[in-house]
């Protein structure tokens, strides 16, 4: 039988331009963009909530935000920097990076890709919009734990379907990721030899196959007590709110690693490009970052030890915990045998990349400190808890986040970005985010509960301490988009291999790469 040439010439298309090239694109690059444009708008968003959070903090007393509004904003807050800015952010970087990097021509599936991206400005307008009802937002925190949300208002059903749109989207991009990853692959790339970037994203979508249907199903119950008289989590009907906690965490677990194994995949293509050395290791990181995918589905409950689990239990999830910290340890150690004797050099994306090893270590410690039972009784529910996870997610996939931009926008722009001004991003994104969040340790350790507006005298220092790094920590985010749309308005022509120990097929196209690549797939020797 013939083959079909089922090819299509691009070269002559009209292409669409202003508002209709953006609404109806499929071109990877230009959803790539929109996905990280987006995430920047959501992280400035998300930010201003927790600048507000912070305010009311400053000192003893009500000064910025009633009680209930400041519930809002922490509940607010959380969900527009995981759901907004970090999970769009890396899903920008998939789109934009993962056809380059594996030699195919485009995403599998393009018009899937345009649509999964346009469901979440309406998912965030019908969020953001819930503020606006009478009884304001969600109050409940980010966990949307019952029974506080069996009982808010109209907000809390907004959020949940914003919930279902954003998980709709997520799950949309990867069906998209995985079938490009196994169908598209360059002749001669086998999976071992994928970029580590590829093989976190790779990994992070099956993860987001297998978890998204979780939420979705644990708040449509919730939707259902609210409305249609059934008692999943309300105890006045004889429902169990602990079974709630069960249900989200056995999502929100993955969740976090969701957030994070795309990290590791940037920091583990910068290191080696500026150690110029070989990724060390490159099989056991890949074997890694699996069995932390795997491991992440036997460790919900320790975010639950205080619920009265029985003994046995208590035992299961602290030993599961500490075991996920072993494949994790097995990354740094690589990172830093990486580096360990390589001809270093320190550009921007190299620092974020060295501070992410260092501070995300950090988050891992403290996390090995809420994995102790006994010691958990103490610090569950106060601000330790808040300077764990923002060691975590600001320190780990923000971070890196922000060095994956410096090291790949010369390649999407085609211009050099300022070197000394990224530097100063950089220090001062580094030095007032420890300023931020290490005194929380301190607040957390001394008994601070987390989502308070008013708190007792003797927490005030450390609470000044903290608030006025955030402003700083805001601030210096406004000169990461000046620096952002100067690179993009213009700048020295950044070559094809932007970085001298640069290696991967991206940086065999020019800068920036033209509308399609690889039309004609590169072989791998």
């Amino acid at each position: 039988m013939a083959s079909i040439d089922t090819t299509v010439s691009h070269d002559n298309h009209a292409q669409p331009y202003g508002i209709m090239r953006w609404l109806t694109t499929t071109n990877h690059k230009d959803i790539g963009t929109m996905y990280l444009v987006f995430s920047l708008l959501m992280l400035l968003v998300g930010g201003l909530m927790a600048l507000l959070i912070r305010a009311e903090l400053f000192e003893p007393g009500l000064q910025v935000l009633d009680p209930a509004r400041f519930n809002q904003m922490t509940t607010m807050h959380a969900l527009v920097m995981i759901f907004g800015a970090v999970m769009p952010g890396f899903v920008g970087f998939a789109n934009w990076q993962v056809p380059l990097m594996i030699g195919a021509p485009d995403m599998a599936l393009p018009r899937l890709n345009n649509f999964s991206f346009w469901i979440l400005p309406f998912a965030f307008t019908l969020l953001l919009g819930s503020l606006l009802t009478a009884d304001g937002g969600p109050a409940s925190g980010w966990t949307l734990y019952a029974p506080l949300s069996v009982q808010g208002g109209m907000g809390v059903d907004m959020t949940i379907f914003a919930i279902h749109m954003m998980g709709v989207s997520s799950i949309l991009g990867a069906i998209n990721i995985i079938v490009t990853i196994f169908n598209l692959r360059a002749p001669g790339m086998t999976l071992m030899k994928m970029p580590l970037f590829v093989w976190t994203w790779l990994i992070t979508a099956f993860l987001l196959i297998a978890v998204m249907p979780v939420l979705a199903g644990a708040v449509t119950m919730l939707l259902t007590d609210r409305h249609f008289g059934t008692a999943f989590f309300d105890p006045g009907g004889g429902g169990d709110p602990v079974m709630f906690q069960h249900i989200f965490w056995f999502f929100g677990h993955p969740e976090v690693y969701i957030m994070i194994l795309p990290a590791f995949g940037i920091i583990s293509q910068i290191i080696p490009t500026f150690a110029r050395k070989p990724l060390f290791g490159y099989d056991s990181m890949v074997f890694a970052t699996a069995a932390i995918a795997f491991l992440s589905f036997a460790v919900w409950a320790h975010h639950m030890f205080t619920v009265g689990m029985p003994l046995a239990g208590e035992l299961y999830f602290m030993y599961a915990t500490m075991l996920i910290a072993v494949p994790t340890g097995v990354k740094i150690f690589n990172w830093v045998a990486t580096m360990w004797r390589g001809a270093m050099t320190f550009e921007t994306p190299m620092l974020f990349a060295v501070s992410v090893v260092f501070l995300f270590t950090i988050g891992g410690l403290s996390g090995l400190m809420l994995a102790i039972v006994p010691a958990d009784f103490q610090y569950h529910d106060t601000y330790f808890v808040v300077a764990h996870f923002h060691y975590v997610l600001f320190s780990g996939a923000v971070m890196a986040m922000m060095g994956g931009a410096y090291y790949w926008l010369p390649k999407w722009t085609g211009h050099r970005y300022n070197e000394t001004l990224g530097k100063w991003h950089f220090w001062l994104t580094a030095v007032f985010f420890n300023i931020t969040f290490f005194p929380q340790h301190f607040l957390g350790l001394a008994g601070m509960p987390r989502r308070i507006p008013d708190y007792a005298l003797q927490f005030t220092e450390f609470n000044m301490v903290s608030t006025i790094g955030a402003f700083g920590l805001g601030i210096a985010q406004l000169l990461f988009v000046y620096i952002v749309v100067r690179c993009i308005m213009g700048g020295a022509r950044a070559d094809a291999r932007v970085w001298e120990g640069a290696e991967g097929l991206e940086w065999t196209l020019p800068s920036p790469p033209p509308a399609h690549t690889f039309t004609t797939p590169p072989k791998i020797a």
